[in-house]
């Protein structure tokens, strides 16, 4: 399949996927006798892999690991499970940054009972955040 059909296939622009062909991510794909891209169904479970990998938040680095880890049926998956573990690890710290912003903001937004801007509390309270050092 041309590049085109790949990136229709996956929902993946067609730039994305010969950024990843060129970072070897993906490997790269036979050309035609027209010097065309002609992407197979082991590219098009490939690249399904790396977004679905990069739609739960794995890095770039951490893909292609995981892809690495792919090719070995017969090794423990222990290696797996640390890469996942070290992602949950990233999204609750995540979740906590923003549970202390969401606070932060429904506080400045309670405290705010003005009718004009000009006595705001929440303008107020961020003028007062950026005089912070």
């Amino acid at each position: 399949m041309r590049i085109g059909e790949l990136a229709k296939a996956t929902g993946t622009k067609a730039e994305t996927i010969r950024y990843y062909e060129r970072e070897g991510i993906l490997p790269a794909a036979d050309r035609t006798d027209s010097n065309y891209r002609d992407y197979s169904q082991d590219h098009l479970a490939a690249l399904t892999f790396v977004r679905r990998a990069r739609e739960l938040g794995f890095s770039m680095a951490q893909v292609r690991e995981l892809l690495a880890l792919s090719d070995h049926d017969d090794k423990p998956c222990e290696d797996v499970d640390q890469l996942v573990r070290q992602q949950l690890d990233e999204i609750d710290s995540k979740i906590a940054d923003l549970t202390v912003l969401r606070d932060e903001l429904a506080q400045m937004l309670r405290s705010c009972q003005a009718d004009r801007i000009g006595d705001c509390r929440i303008v107020e309270s961020l003028a007062a955040s950026r005089a912070r050092p």
